[in-house]
């Protein structure tokens, strides 16, 4: 580390010049500081320290970047401007020469890219259109309205059961909205985006906004990375998926730390060699476990994660009675319609509630799982830059196998476009497909992989994936320990 002097401000009372010094930091120096409790962070060349921040607006997110660059995950996740609110963290510049890990193509291929962004913003492209979330409001609503008519008006199993699959459908739906209201695609004003969040997440789908917040933001930032150890913050919470499901040999082997012996548990072993025969009776039940998350954390009994417990401690809920008001409201219209507005018996009531939650779990994770799942892992201390590790990591979905691309538009909630959301996750959905034909261009230009696949082959690569660590799970296991 070194000291420059750097600027010089004129005293006002005698003219004479104060000279204030700027400390200079090594990227060695700022890699050290890597903890919530100790987090450096630089964006644009100037260093901050953001140690103990609890009070950031977007939450425990921010440690994902402690001691890394955030220049582009900070682009695309804040308005323009907020950058000027880091002024008080400000510690020093970072010695450019010192990033060598970095050449001259990489610098230029990261202005490429930031300067995409500027002509995106320019060419309006940011800009919601809010007679087309209009739209999509009314529409999901008819959804919900039919299958809640199909069980008020009939008596019919088939038609129930019809209707909790349209319900199902309906969840799927409401996750997409309040996906893009909470990543505010829609109002320029957070606030009245999160508002609609908790309409469409709280008291319509029984999520709550703020578990999908810090779960949701936190993925972004590092999707489809690997912890740095079992009991770290800097990993992919959509991917800590353990003990059932592991995306790479080294996460298959992350619980042995945990382990007093230092080996697989039973139930370790059983999961990751069926994993891929595992897979979609996993999926049926992601609902369950999401509402149970949510239910946890707005009610403070517990959260699923390091990072969000840390959140809550230190800041806890952000609209406390408004997230606790949704989720009874939630549960009190579900269960109505559950138990047929008190005309089930409590068995068929079960049954109701087990299609509709079960089908809703399938139809998202099979969306949002061919998104990222069998795609590049990395660990996060070797992450490669925010374009292609948003690029590498993530998988668009196109028409094909008899689904046409109208259908896969529709149902994937814009979420088809994973790649290009990733890379700018508050343009709104109607700007995807021209947003997209920038970034496939973009990334022709400069060379960096590029995958789509439809939803059949997109599942097939998943489950081939998952057999392939299950393969050299077995592997690993038969040469470092005894017969399975």
């Amino acid at each position: 580390m070194a000291i420059t002097r750097s600027s010089a401000n004129k005293n006002k009372n005698d003219g004479s010049e104060m000279i204030k010094t700027v400390e200079k930091y090594t990227w060695d120096e700022v890699k050290k500081h890597c903890s919530p409790e100790d987090a450096w962070m630089v964006y644009m060349g100037k260093v901050y320290d953001m140690s103990n921040w609890h009070e950031h607006p977007g939450g425990a997110v921010i440690y994902t970047h402690a001691g890394d660059d955030m220049t582009d995950i900070f682009a695309a996740f804040h308005a323009p401007g907020s950058q000027n609110l880091m002024k008080k963290f400000f510690i020093g510049d970072l010695i450019a020469e010192s990033v060598t890990h970095k050449d001259q193509r990489q610098l230029d291929f990261e202005k490429g890219y930031r300067d995409l962004r500027s002509k995106m913003v320019l060419m309006g492209l940011f800009k919601s259109n809010k007679m087309f979330y209009v739209y999509k409001w009314v529409s999901t609503m008819c959804l919900w309205a039919a299958a809640v008519a199909m069980v008020y008006f009939s008596d019919s199993t088939s038609v129930h059961v019809a209707s909790a699959l349209l319900m199902g459908l309906f969840f799927q739906q409401c996750g997409w909205l309040a996906h893009d209201f909470l990543h505010h695609q829609v109002f320029r004003h957070r606030k009245y985006g999160d508002l609609a969040g908790i309409f469409w997440g709280n008291v319509m789908e029984g999520y709550s906004v703020q578990w999908w917040k810090n779960k949701h933001n936190g993925h972004h930032a590092v999707p489809n990375l690997h912890s740095t150890s079992a009991v770290s913050q800097d990993g992919d919470p959509d991917i800590d998926t353990m003990p059932m499901l592991a995306w790479s040999l080294k996460q298959a082997r992350s619980y042995r730390e945990l382990a007093n012996d230092g080996k697989d548990s039973a139930v370790v072993r059983f999961f990751i060699r069926n994993q891929a025969a595992l897979y979609f009776p996993i999926l049926l039940l992601a609902r369950l476990s999401w509402l149970n998350e949510s239910f946890k954390i707005v009610f403070g009994l517990g959260a699923v994660s390091e990072n969000a417990a840390l959140e809550m401690k230190t800041k806890g809920l952000q609209y406390p009675f408004l997230e606790k008001l949704g989720i009874v409201l939630h549960y009190t219209w579900a269960f109505t319609v559950a138990s047929g507005f008190g005309r089930f018996s409590f068995m068929y009531s079960v049954m109701y509630f087990m299609i509709m939650t079960c089908s809703c779990g399938w139809f998202l994770a099979i969306v949002f799982g061919l998104g990222h799942n069998g795609m590049e892992t990395y660990d996060a201390q070797t992450r490669p830059d925010f374009w292609k590790l948003q690029v590498t990591t993530t998988r668009n979905i196109i028409g094909g196998h008899g689904f046409p691309q109208a259908f896969v538009d529709w149902f994937c909630g814009g979420l088809h476009y994973q790649v290009d959301h990733h890379l700018f996750p508050s343009l709104p959905r109607h700007s995807l497909p021209k947003a997209h034909k920038l970034v496939e261009s973009f990334c022709k230009e400069w060379g960096v992989k590029y995958h789509e696949a439809d939803l059949v082959d997109g599942t097939m690569e998943v489950l081939n994936h998952l057999q392939n660590v299950s393969d050299d799970f077995v592997v690993d296991f038969l040469t470092d320990g005894p017969t399975m």
